[in-house]
């Protein structure tokens, strides 16, 4: 049941369902690449993310001072079916302009 509601949680706000939807079509994104297309802070960007990451959507891979962040796999089949839903929501994909992974 704890599951469930961190999960139907964490999708009961448009801005993560927006950044989750960015990070799925991106494939894996640094915490200011989403900084940068929705822009905001990084706190307030990391507290989304770690909604997402806690209901069990996001992983995160630290490399040096970045955080990468993509789609968990595997994905049960009700996060799959999540995300499926989200793909059909007409929303604007916001675009960034990230230079951290040029940065090694």
């Amino acid at each position: 049941m704890d599951n469930f509601l961190k999960t139907v949680g964490a999708l009961n706000d448009e801005t993560r369902v927006q950044i989750l939807r960015f990070i799925h079509q991106k494939g894996e994104v640094c915490v200011c690449e989403v900084e940068d297309a929705f822009s905001m802070i990084q706190s307030r960007i990391s507290r989304h993310l770690k909604i997402l990451k806690d209901a069990g959507f996001l992983r995160v891979d630290r490399r040096g001072k970045w955080a990468y962040y993509a789609i968990r796999s595997p994905l049960d089949r009700f996060r799959l079916e999540c995300l499926e839903e989200i793909s059909y929501l007409e929303m604007p994909t916001p675009s960034s302009v990230c230079e951290c992974k040029d940065i090694k």
